[in-house]
């Protein structure tokens, strides 16, 4: 008989990190300005940054 596949374990999405329910409103991260709503930046302690265009803005 054949052995069975081992399945691994799928990594869950992290775009649910980027909105967070506060007193029952949906408030969602910073967008890229030059993108548009749907492209979030991506939070460093001292800058934020869009993956897609490149655009950066220093805290």
């Amino acid at each position: 008989m054949a052995k069975k596949k081992q399945v691994k374990n799928k990594k869950p999405s992290t775009k649910w990190t980027k909105f967070k329910l506060i007193d029952g409103k949906i408030t969602r991260a910073r967008n890229c300005p030059k993108c548009g709503p749907g492209v979030f930046f991506a939070e460093h302690k001292d800058r934020l940054y869009c993956g897609h265009c490149h655009y950066l803005e220093i805290k």
